[in-house]
């Protein structure tokens, strides 16, 4: 909203382990309620760029602000004011459900008389009402997941940062946790939630893609959709995806070729159509079909962005 501070803000944010550059030079705002996802491969920087944050490493250069706190001057204020969901599960497992968030609450400084409160309102949200004296080693993953959040919000903190959440969970627990992260965002929270699952970027109000420390791309999920890849995309259909794919990337007008399941994706250049690439295909011996040119996909994007930023580094 107009006038209103972002609630996230990081400028030429960096981060480098001896000659390695983890973080390189990132630029991001992330306004007040917003659910902003941080997509890429693993070792791509995610991580490292969340714990810079939190305030839990120090940026070798750039600056950052978190819930209106710089997070080198005043990392302490800035942990007070964020959750922080990590890639493993950060609960005690031979503690019952109620021990680890009354352990949390103190953690984060929750007032005595509103604790209470605030572990029923977690243990609601988690859907694991009668369930407060079970101990959590022995629940599923997505139990545990939701109750990770659960811990990591006693504090009603306002920015809220969680680190590959769902990674390991099945589809249908990862799911209902999305509903709770937009439950969430609905009453104002702001969330930066990192993935590699390309189809919970869907989930996202936009998408920060990044790769080698980089980021490559920002967007709401449509905006990434249109954005152009400088051809035509068409998915080809074959009995033998490895093979026509090596067969496909020696074809004339093919900029970048990929297997998706069992087909392919193919972009081509404009002056090349669908027909002329399986006229190709048959002079090597490759009988495949039928093509059609398809709206690319949010991994689409993201691997011809990759592709394109490996090409052009010297």
């Amino acid at each position: 909203m107009s006038g209103v501070a972002p609630a996230v803000v990081a400028q030429g944010l960096t981060k480098k382990f001896g000659d390695f550059t983890a973080v390189d030079h990132l630029d991001l705002s992330i306004a007040k309620g917003e659910v902003v996802g941080f997509i890429g491969p693993n070792g791509a920087g995610k991580s490292t760029t969340i714990r810079l944050l939190c305030g839990l490493l120090t940026p070798t250069s750039g600056t950052a602000s978190v819930a209106g706190y710089d997070v080198v001057l005043h990392p302490d204020s800035v942990r007070l004011h964020i959750g922080y969901m990590s890639q493993k599960f950060s609960l005690y497992g031979d503690l019952t459900v109620r021990e680890n968030l009354r352990f949390f609450a103190g953690i984060y400084q929750v007032p005595r008389k509103e604790i209470p409160e605030r572990i029923k309102f977690a243990v609601s949200m988690a859907g694991l009402e009668g369930r407060e004296a079970t101990l959590v080693g022995t629940l599923a993953g997505g139990w545990k997941q939701r109750l990770a959040l659960g811990c990591a919000i006693l504090h009603r903190p306002p920015v809220l940062f969680l680190d590959e959440p769902t990674s390991g969970v099945e589809p249908e627990a990862r799911r209902r946790f999305w509903d709770l992260i937009h439950t969430l965002a609905g009453e104002g929270v702001t969330i930066l939630v990192s993935t590699h699952y390309m189809d919970e970027a869907e989930y996202c109000n936009r998408i920060a893609l990044i790769d080698a420390g980089k980021l490559i791309a920002l967007g709401s999920p449509s905006e990434l959709r249109h954005h152009d890849l400088g051809g035509q995309l068409f998915e080809l259909e074959c009995a033998a995806p490895g093979a026509t794919l090596a067969a496909a990337r020696q074809a004339p007008g093919v900029i970048e070729a990929a297997i998706f399941s069992d087909k392919l994706h193919l972009l081509l250049r404009t002056d090349t159509s669908g027909e002329d690439l399986l006229a190709s295909l048959t002079t090597q011996g490759i009988t495949a079909g039928p093509i059609r040119a398809i709206l690319p996909s949010l991994e689409d994007v993201f691997v011809q962005l990759v592709s394109h930023r490996q090409s052009a580094t010297p």
